[in-house]
This record gives structure tokens, sequence and C-alpha cells, in this order.
């Protein structure tokens, strides 16, 4: 396609065609419907719901699917849909409020029924044909108190339960479809079935959304925005940063310099491990900079958890600057920016949890252009595609480390006997977690430091130090996740270890909280 049109994000509107939107009702699932359509193989991007028709248009979907909500569709300030979505002559899908919304503009009727239905339903199918033709389910996910009680004209209700009289419907010659479960669930048996069939059957949608076509787009992608200038990449040695720098080398080759901020919040012997990594095999040009002091400096009497990470942000791109004028001027920086990323930081559909210092904790005044390849991936994806350029599974592989380190694992102000005692403690729990053998089954396992201290008992002795929270957590995509059940016996071995072996720290607590309510990081 030619121009992206007014407003549109570039990256959006060159990965679209071809692919589907989720229309974004507030859902808790929207995320997650989005990574089970690009399971599919095709491409999925969530777009808010009062995105403009004409906007939505220019990009070229295949489809629309639009998602659940918390919200009662009759009631005041509801989320509405704009009818002109399902005028733009592509298939539409909507999913619980999605479909709702659909039945409500077109001459349905939606009410409370009575009864709600929430977890694991058994579904009637009424009739075999459209979406539901080949899906042998007999039980869905359902999450609603209101129901679609009577379809709009031209519709017909393809499936049913106790309290949903309308659990499906469609319309096949407008090509419009609506459920009120939830296909992008694994407790919604041969979802991703019904999805496929939405996909390939109504939205004629091609599985080319792979990591071979990743690579092939973003290397092009790359290769016109930055022309024929010098790359600085911002490395730090995890996943997302090492694949990013592999695709701009593989678009740019020696025009790329790595650049490695060692900013003194980093894991234990982990500046080393970067260094040996990238000059021993990928031979890819790195500066390491030595920064410890500088950043402690600028975080020295710092608290509040925002604006450490605007604070280190901040420094992370004036260093960027000052090394990429050493070098002779250079105009292109490389982030390892993910979607979640983006999405946590807050967009206009959606709000801020936490500013990531490598998208909300930028300053307004950047010097350099972003180059950021992985901007509309999962991690899980970004792993894909690290396996396909060739990385090393332990790089693959390592758990989702955050730019500001450990400086946001310190609940309080950070110094340099924090970092040294939370560096220790960590050190034995990544331990003790890797010689269990659930490292790779983990998505995250970190210790924090809450810089306040407490009574305990040592050798007959009274102390007064510091605890250490275990925190550790399954998860997909960082989007959700639940809190981990490790073993009673580890988590006995990493206490003791811990405590008798991290001077400044007598006593170990464990973190069972989920996502949400709460995240991941505790700052």
């Amino acid at each position: 396609m030619g121009s992206s049109g007014p407003g549109l994000d570039p990256e959006l509107a060159r990965a679209v065609p071809g692919g589907v939107l989720v229309v974004d009702f507030g859902a808790q699932y929207a995320q997650l419907i989005a990574r089970r359509i690009r399971e599919c193989r095709v491409f999925s991007a969530v777009v808010p719901h009062d995105m403009d028709p004409e906007r939505i248009a220019a990009l070229h979907p295949k489809g629309l699917v639009l998602s659940g909500g918390p919200a009662s569709v009759y009631e005041e300030g509801a989320p509405a849909l704009n009818p002109r979505l399902l005028e733009l002559g592509v298939p539409v899908l909507g999913i619980c409020y999605g479909m709702q919304s659909m039945a409500q503009v077109l001459g349905g009727d939606v009410a409370r029924t009575g009864a709600a239905e929430f977890g694991k339903t058994p579904l009637e199918i009424l009739v075999r044909d459209g979406l539901m033709r080949d899906v042998p389910m007999e039980q869905c996910w359902m999450s609603h108190r209101d129901a679609v009680v009577a379809t709009p004209p031209g519709f017909t209700a393809t499936a049913r339960t106790t309290h949903a009289p309308v659990a499906a419907m469609e319309d096949a010659s407008r090509r419009l479809y609506g459920v009120q479960f939830h296909p992008e669930v694994v407790h919604t048996p041969f979802g991703t079935d019904l999805l496929k069939a939405f996909l390939f059957d109504a939205c004629h949608c091609a599985p080319t959304w792979t990591p071979v076509q990743v690579i092939e787009d973003q290397v092009a992608r790359i290769q016109a925005q930055v022309g024929d200038e010098r790359v600085i990449c911002a490395l730090s040695g995890g996943v997302d940063s090492a694949v990013a720098a592999l695709l701009v080398h593989r678009a740019v080759g020696d025009r790329l310099t790595c650049i490695f901020v060692d900013h003194g919040m980093l894991r234990m012997n982990e500046g080393e491990q970067v260094e040996d990594a990238f000059g021993n095999y990928f031979h890819v040009p790195l500066i390491h900079v030595r920064a410890q002091d500088h950043f402690l400096s600028a975080l020295a009497g710092i608290t509040e958890p925002e604006e450490k990470r605007k604070i280190i942000g901040r420094e992370f791109i004036r260093t960027f600057e000052q090394e990429a004028t050493k070098l002779g001027g250079v105009n292109f920086l490389v982030q390892g920016t993910l979607y979640s990323d983006v999405i946590e930081s807050g967009s206009r559909d959606a709000s801020k949890i936490k500013s990531h210092h490598n998208v909300g904790g930028l300053p307004d005044d950047i010097a350099v252009d972003l180059v950021e390849p992985l901007r509309q991936l999962f991690k899980d994806e970004v792993r894909v595609v690290g396996e396909e350029l060739g990385l090393p599974e332990r790089m693959v592989w390592r758990q989702p480390f955050p730019g500001p380190g450990l400086a946001i694992r310190i609940i309080g102000e950070v110094t340099a006997e924090r970092l040294e005692i939370l560096r220790r403690a960590d050190f034995v729990l990544q331990e003790e977690i890797r010689r269990a053998g659930l490292y790779r089954d983990l998505w995250q396992s970190f210790a924090v430091l809450p810089a306040v201290k407490s009574v305990g008992v040592q050798g007959d002795e009274r102390t007064y130090a510091y605890p250490i929270v275990i925190r550790a957590v399954t998860s997909d995509d960082a989007m959700t996740a639940d809190w981990a059940r490790l073993p009673h016996e580890l988590l006995e071995q990493i206490s003791n270890r811990i405590i008798n072996e991290v001077a400044g720290v007598n006593r170990v607590v464990l973190d069972i909280t989920s996502k949400p309510p709460g995240t991941i990081e505790w700052e």
C-alpha cells in the first residue's frame, strides 16, 4: 500500500494488510485474542473501540474482532460500537460484549436474564453451519451477566446455553458473526478451531505470519528507515535487545555498533557475560560503557517508582547520545521494545500501568530516531524469531529482566549497599531455581528488597536487617501471570541459603499475588 494515512502508526499500517484487527472495548482478554490469532499465523493488533472507522479502513484489515468488555451495553457511558465498523465490507466477529454490541446496534435485544454464567458452561449447537460447521464444542468458557435474548433481523442463533438463549449467532450474507463465550481462552475446547474458521473461511486470510516473514519484513523496513547511515543499538544482553541487534545487523552489516550501558543495576556477573557473548559469539562491534557511579548519583534520594524509571530512561538516552557523538554522529538508535511494553506504558487504548524505560520513560527531547523492529511482537514471538536467527538457547530462553534492572526491585532508595545485598540474594535464588530444573517452567523468578528492616535472631543475638521477597510467576506473555507453586523443600533451601549467605538479611517471604491484581515487578 502507499501512504498509511493521516495519524496512522506507520508500523501498524505496514503490518495489518492481510491481518485482522481486534477492536478493544476494555476487555481483559483483548491482547489474548490478538495472540491467539497470531498463533494461527495471521497478523493481529489491538485498536481502541473509538478509533475512526475511516482510519481502520485505511489499514486494510481482512476482518475485525470486537472484544469483550466489563460494561453492560445498555448502561450510560458504556463503550459504544460505531455501526460504520459493520459496513466496511470485511467480516466481523463479536465476542461477548462485542456480540452484544453488534446485536444492539443492528436491532436485536440484550438483557439480563437473571442468571450469570462464569467459567465452564455446557454448549448446545443449534445449527451446524458457518463458523459452527466443523467445531465439535460441547463446553465453552463464559464470563457474562447479560445475554442476547433476540437476534437482529437477518441473524440465526447457532448455539445456546442454559442462561444464554443466543450463545452464538451469524448473518452469513453480511459475514457478521457473534459468540457469547470466549474462544480465545484455553478453557474453551476447540476455540482455536472456531477462530480459524473465521480467519480462513470468512476472512480468507493466508497463514503467512511466520518468523521468516517477520525477519524479511523487518530487514526491509530497517533498510528503508536508516538508508546508508550508521546505527547504534541499546544492548542489554536479554533476548529482546539481542534479537533486535541481529535483525539490524542483518539489515546494515558493519554499520551497526552495539552499546552496552552497565548502569550498575545488573545481576551478579551479568556485565561480563554480555561482553563475552557478543564479543565471542556474534562478532558485532560492542562498546561497554561502565556508568554505575553516574546512575547511582542520579538516583540518590529517589524513592518514587515512576521517577526511578524516568530517570533511568533519561540517562540511558543521554549516554547513548554521548556515545553516538563519539562515533562521529549517529542518528539512529535500536531498541528491543515489545508490544507488551507499549501497552503497559499507556496508549490511546490502554491505561498506563507503569512506564517502561524504553517507552514511557523516554525523555521528550531525544536527539536520535528510534528503530524498534520488535514493537509489534510479544515475548514468545521474539523467542521464535531469535531461534530462527540462530541465537543460542541460553539467550533465547533467558527470563525477562527489566531495563531499569535491580533499581525497581529495591522498594525505596537505591544505594550501593542495597544493590549488593539484592544481587547476592538473587544469585542464590537463580542458582537454586536452575538446580531444581524449574528455570524454563517459570516466566520470571527474582528477589525483591523492600527498604525496611525487621527484628530477627541469629546466633542468640538480636538482628535488625532487611527482608528478601521471593517472586516467581508463570505466564505466556506477561499480560497476565499466576504466582508459581514452588515446592516447599525448594523454598526452604532458598530461604536457608539467603539468610546464611547474604549479610544484612534476616527474613525471607514469598509473594503469592497474581497479575492482575498485582504486576509482575513490584515497581
